[in-house]
């Protein structure tokens, strides 16, 4: 695995354009971090861990959930991406420390957006 900052997710145009929205940190504002991160491990787990997904590129939607966009932010939001940025092979099963690195850049980005949406740390 290869660890990515991102700082140089923000160069690509594509990674660049997506924000969480007011209803996205009201969402998050409501129901707290933690469990944003419970929702982000299990939709890692679920969506984008196995060594064979289906709907490789078509899993993640695009907004519905602050972490949908987190992924499509940090390049976690199938395997192809993970592959062409983090260097984990497609074809096998991600292992636990690389769940938990995709999960903590996943809010990693929220936190800098929360951070920009309300002009202050956010803890």
């Amino acid at each position: 695995m290869q660890k990515v900052p991102l700082a140089n997710l923000k160069k690509s145009k594509f990674r660049s354009s997506f924000s969480l929205k007011q209803k996205d940190i009201e969402y998050i504002d409501k129901i707290g971090l933690d469990k944003i991160k419970l929702h982000a491990k299990d939709f890692i787990n679920k969506r984008v861990a196995p060594a064979n997904i289906q709907n490789d590129g078509k899993q993640t939607p695009y907004n519905g959930h602050p972490v949908f966009i987190a992924e499509h932010a940090t390049a976690t939001c199938c395997r192809s991406c993970i592959n062409n940025w983090y260097k984990i092979p497609k074809d096998k099963q991600l292992s636990e420390e690389e769940v938990n690195y995709i999960v903590d850049q996943i809010m990693e980005w929220i936190k800098i957006e929360i951070d920009k949406y309300k002009g202050k740390n956010y803890e």
